[in-house]
C-alpha cells in the first residue's frame, strides 16, 4: 500500500474530458525520507517511519537529532509511522526518498487530516439539530437541545446522562479520514497530487495520503 506525507495547499477547479468543472484539492506530497524501518525480528512488527518538511535543528532535541542522523537526513517537522500488514518492508531502506511517483492517475486514495477546530458549539451547529419552533410560546429557547434526560434514565450508573448523548461541546480539531477520492493528476516535477473533492483540514495543514483500503478490497 502506497503512503505519503504532505501538506494541503488549497482548492481550485479543473475541467474534465466532458467539459464539466471538477472541484479539486492540491496537496504537496513528499519527498518523504525513510527515517526508520522496523521489522518483526527487532521490533515485533513490520513498519516504516516517514518524515516530511525540514525544520531547523535547534528546534529538535539531541535524541531526535540522533534519530534522523542515522538515516543521514535533516530533522523533519511531520513524522508518521505506517505499519506494514503482510509486507516485510525489505523494499524500503533507511535514507530512501519517496515521491509522488508511487501513485498513478485515476487511482483511489484516502486522505487523513485534522479537521478545522471551531471551538465550543451548540447542538444545532455540532449535530444539525432543528431547534425549537420560532413561533409563539418559545421564549429564549430557539437553539436549545431540548430534554437531555430524566431522573434514573441511566439506572445503575448513578442516574447520570448516558454516555455519548449529543450535547453542546468542542467541535472540530479531530482526525478525519476522507475515503475514496480519485487522483485527477500527479505532478512529479512539483511533487503535487491533485485530488478530486475536498479533504479535511485548513490550507497549510499536514495530511497523509494513502492508497484507498476499500478500493484495494474491491479489486481483490
Amino acid at each position: 500500500m502506497a503512503l505519503l506525507l504532505g501538506k494541503k495547499i488549497g482548492m481550485t477547479q479543473l475541467y474534465d474530458e466532458t467539459g464539466q468543472i471538477v472541484p479539486v484539492t492540491v496537496i504537496q506530497a513528499g519527498p518523504c525520507a525513510v527515517i526508520q524501518v522496523k521489522t518483526a525480528e527487532t521490533d515485533g512488527y513490520n513498519a516504516i517511519q516517514l518524515g516530511y518538511d525540514d525544520i531547523k535543528p535547534n528546534r529538535r532535541n539531541k535524541p531526535q537529532l540522533g534519530h534522523v542522523a542515522k538515516a543521514n537526513t535533516t530533522p523533519k517537522k511531520f513524522i508518521r509511522e505506517m505499519q506494514l500488514t503482510g509486507e516485510t518492508g525489505a523494499e524500503y531502506k533507511v535514507g530512501d526518498s519517496i515521491t509522488v511517483s508511487i501513485f498513478s492517475e485515476k487511482e483511489m486514495v484516502d486522505v487523513i487530516g485534522t479537521s478545522k477546530g471551531k471551538g465550543f458549539a451548540g447542538c444545532m451547529k455540532r449535530y444539525g439539530f432543528g431547534g425549537f419552533p420560532a413561533s409563539h410560546g418559545t421564549e429564549r429557547k430557539h437553539r436549545a437541545q431540548g430534554s437531555i434526560a430524566s431522573f434514573a434514565s441511566n439506572a445503575g450508573m448513578g442516574a447520570g446522562i448516558k454516555r455519548g448523548k449529543k450535547m453542546p461541546g468542542r467541535l472540530g480539531g479531530e482526525r478525519v479520514t476522507a475515503k475514496n477520492h480519485s487522483l485527477v493528476a500527479v505532478d512529479k516535477e512539483n511533487n503535487l497530487l491533485i485530488v478530486k473533492g475536498s479533504v479535511p483540514g485548513p490550507a497549510g495543514g499536514y495530511c497523509i495520503v494513502r492508497s484507498s483500503k476499500k478500493a484495494l478490497k474491491a479489486g481483490e
